[in-house]
């Protein structure tokens, strides 16, 4: 039975994506388009192959069937055309990374300039997401999380600067008019500028000094979800409009030329750095070996010479 392989590589992104608007999403298409090809799909092939209600996806069992053997098949038919890469001078192909908004503001702009110019047939599709998500759901074939966020069983490897900060800060015109805190607790009587994560929690703000934690819920006049709006945070503090506890990184320019004054800065938390995690039981692609190859290139500056041999 012959069928359009673009139509079954929809139905595949359908099948992986769990509904149309995800697929639609992964593919850089529309949910419309998405829906009329498996339709055309199921016409052609004679038998259902998703249940569809007006909030779920899911495949029938004949759905299931056809996937068990489809996949594999199109893992094999992604190696074939992978192998390619050895017959080329320069590797090619798509690579798709899932990241923090975090890791694409601080860590990847000094990373990803340099791998486009050395692969040059390399295209590199990034996915920035503010809230913790399964990697493999959308396709991507690496992801980079924070040491609490990786998945299980799978293989990480250090991206980045090992140990970042958090950095509290505000603008000298908002000092002048509101004084400098001496303590992390006067931060309560202060105009905080702050975050929510996507779970609806209120990111506290937490202090290290020595043996000394104070962990505290800021309040004030702005509260942004936490990724590409915090960036609305930093302008508002430069503003003058209140306190902001970001990461140093984010916030280093604003430092650097004195549109911020950092505040206690011997309470500033530390923590570990960035980790890039791909699973060993799927096909590691040429786009991703090279990517991990010129990562554990770049990772030997950031070590000390003792770490080097763990990389």
């Amino acid at each position: 039975m012959a069928l359009d392989i673009a139509l079954l590589h929809t139905v595949v992104a359908v099948a992986k994506a769990g509904g149309f608007r995800e697929a639609a999403r992964m593919t850089g298409s529309n949910p419309s388009r998405i829906s009329d090809a498996v339709r055309r799909a199921e016409e052609q092939l004679g038998v259902r192959l998703f249940n569809r209600t007006t909030r779920t996806v899911a495949l029938t069992e004949a759905g299931r069937a056809l996937m068990s053997r489809l996949l594999p098949a199109m893992d094999e038919v992604d190696a074939a055309l992978d192998a390619l890469n050895n017959f080329r001078d320069t590797p090619g192909g798509t690579l798709r990374l899932n990241v923090p908004v975090s890791a694409a503001r601080i860590v990847l702009p000094a990373i990803v300039p340099g791998f486009l110019q050395r692969f040059p047939d390399i295209q590199l599709e990034v996915v920035a997401e503010s809230n913790v998500q399964d990697v493999f759901r959308d396709s991507c074939d690496a992801g980079i999380r924070y040491d609490d966020h990786l998945e299980q069983d799978m293989v990480a490897l250090p991206i980045g600067p090992r140990r970042q900060r958090f950095a509290l800060a505000a603008a000298p015109a908002y000092l002048a008019q509101f004084g400098t805190p001496q303590h992390p607790r006067d931060l309560m009587q202060h105009r905080c500028l702050h975050g929510r994560y996507a779970t609806g929690v209120i990111a506290e703000w937490e202090f290290t000094r020595g043996e000394e934690t104070v962990s505290l819920q800021p309040k004030g006049p702005l509260l942004c979800s936490i990724g590409a709006t915090m960036e609305l945070t930093v302008e508002a503090a430069i503003a003058g409009c209140g306190v902001v506890y970001l990461f140093e990184d984010w916030i280093k320019p604003a430092l650097s030329n004195g549109n911020l004054q950092p505040i206690l800065p011997e309470w500033w938390q530390s923590f570990s750095g960035l980790w890039l995690y791909y699973n060993t039981r799927r096909l590691i692609p040429t786009p991703l070996q090279v990517f991990l190859d010129y990562v554990r290139e770049l990772n030997v500056q950031y070590c000390a010479p003792s770490e080097v041999l763990n990389l």
